[in-house]
């Protein structure tokens, strides 16, 4: 395995080479397997909480004011999620995880959440669609999703068994991009009572103008991904201000969009893009969030 590293106080960029040897392979998975502590964990709920309201401009405000118009108050969007929690009262750490642009696939609706309740943490799946009766946004854009994430948030932190103060925020695809617009320098968390202690993109649309983020971020995509392509990561880091929080770029050589999806075994083409899983990649990945969540989420 090669690895070009180029890391500063605030950046780092990895490219890592994967290794074909399968034997190696399964040895890798099978250690990392058994060498994670695992915590019991409860029966999966099914929850119901409301999208943070968007709030009413100044300006809206001023206007009605003028005209003697009364304002309704904003309202959130209703909206269901899935909980999954460890055994105990906790207060543990949080994480919500918002799915991608085809909705609740396998790996974002189960794997993913039990894999982060054996490591320790409460975890909340939004779905940002049943209640908007939608199918998929992959030919679309719903702007409102990082008001469902602070909604999230709002209802892990009334819970009583979750730690407001250590909640990150995990997105995949389409929901990597609302946690790097959730978490970005004069966006929408200026407008929030309660903030997000971390971020994780799994292969986000970056945008090399997007600004600061406001939080420690890991970011992760594939080398041959050109749904969500490496290069406008990259562009992003090397914009990034010297008071920037630490952001971590993993760049994986040979690989995919959704390498991390087992449901993706058979690679498939999507509206132009191919999806692929890659274990090794997705193993890769998985150590790095568990090294990133417990730097960024300890007491």
């Amino acid at each position: 395995m090669g690895i070009e590293d180029y890391s500063g106080s605030r950046l780092s960029i990895t490219r890592v080479e994967e290794p074909v040897k399968t034997a190696r392979l399964l040895l890798c998975l099978v250690a990392f397997a058994f060498a994670v502590p695992e915590a019991a964990a409860k029966a999966e709920e099914l929850v119901r909480f409301e999208s943070v309201p968007v709030k009413l401009s100044p300006f809206r405000i001023r206007k009605a004011r003028e005209l003697g118009e009364i304002l309704p108050q904003p309202q959130g969007t209703p909206l269901l999620g899935y909980l999954f929690r460890p055994e105990g009262d906790g207060p543990f750490p949080a994480i919500v995880v918002m799915h991608g642009c085809d909705h609740l696939r396998s790996s974002v609706r189960e794997l993913w959440p039990r894999r982060l309740v054996r490591w320790g943490y409460v975890v909340l799946v939004v779905d940002s669609f049943t209640t908007r009766n939608l199918a998929d946004t992959c030919r679309s854009h719903l702007p409102a999703r990082a008001f469902d994430a602070y909604g999230a948030l709002d209802f892990l932190s009334k819970s009583g068994f979750v730690d407001a103060q250590r909640v990150a925020l995990m997105g995949f695809a389409a929901g990597g991009t609302t946690t790097l617009d959730a978490t970005k320098i004069e966006g929408y968390e200026q407008l929030m009572e309660r903030k997000f202690r971390a971020a994780i993109a799994y292969y986000p649309a970056c945008d090399a103008d997007r600004g600061d983020p406001t939080v420690p971020t890991l970011i992760m995509t594939g080398e041959r991904d050109n749904w969500s392509r490496a290069e406008r990561c990259q562009k992003r880091l090397a914009r990034l201000s010297d008071n920037a929080p630490p952001v971590e770029l993993n760049v994986y050589k040979g690989v995919y969009h959704n390498f991390d999806a087992p449901e993706f075994m058979v690679g498939r083409r999507v509206l132009g893009h191919i999806e692929k899983y890659n274990p090794d990649a997705a193993a890769k990945s998985m150590r790095s969030v568990y090294a990133f969540l417990r730097k960024y989420l300890a007491n």
